[in-house]
């Protein structure tokens, strides 16, 4: 069984991303990132943000439960 990779974040900074098969969720306001990571599919094991999106999503990624999540260098 695999599990998933995904991605949150800017669309310019993430698109080379579908390339290795990671699914891409884009956005641009705190909302929209909010949104993108309570529509991770549930096999969810890594998850790549964007310095924006991780910033948006900190209150969230405290979570135990929460995917193993790594941010994109500014």
């Amino acid at each position: 069984m695999f599990e998933t990779i995904a991605a949150i974040g800017e669309q310019a900074l993430l698109d080379g991303f579908r390339l290795a098969g990671v699914s891409v969720f884009t956005g641009s306001t705190d909302e929209e990132f909010l949104h993108a990571w309570t529509a991770l599919p549930r096999d969810t094991a890594i998850v790549i943000l964007t310095p924006h999106s991780a910033q948006a999503l900190e209150p969230v990624l405290a979570d135990p439960r929460s995917p193993m999540t790594v941010v994109l260098p500014s």
